[in-house]
């Protein structure tokens, strides 16, 4: 699962690539794209969160007959869930902001 959500967000930052070497050539500060991709990302991964959440508690209760002594809600795996998930996206958020700093202008601007 981190894998694809590595490789997810790693896609949303590099398909900005032709309009972050515009801002660069235009003069933007290497924090301002920074925290424009964070940003993205950080509402993706909220948007995805708050539709996975519902979703987990939904599923839940249609399961809950076939578990066993555990319940399908659990809080703590909940929990656990999301913070993971959390992080995951805060670190390939922060390398792809990384990437898009490091970004050569003319290269960028070439790219399709």
């Amino acid at each position: 699962m981190s894998v694809g959500l590595y490789g997810v967000m790693a896609y949303v930052g590099t398909r900005r690539t032709q309009e972050i070497g515009v801002r660069v050539v235009l003069g933007a500060q290497r924090q301002t794209i920074a925290w424009l991709i964070l940003r993205e990302q950080i509402y993706l991964t909220l948007v995805g969160l708050a539709i996975g959440l519902g979703a987990t508690l939904f599923a839940g209760r249609l399961i809950q007959s076939l578990l066993f002594g555990v319940k399908a809600t659990h809080p703590l795996i909940l929990a656990a869930a999301a913070l993971t998930i959390v992080m995951v996206s805060l670190m390939a958020g922060s390398l792809s902001a990384h990437r898009a700093t490091r970004l050569n202008p003319v290269t960028a601007l070439h790219t399709e």
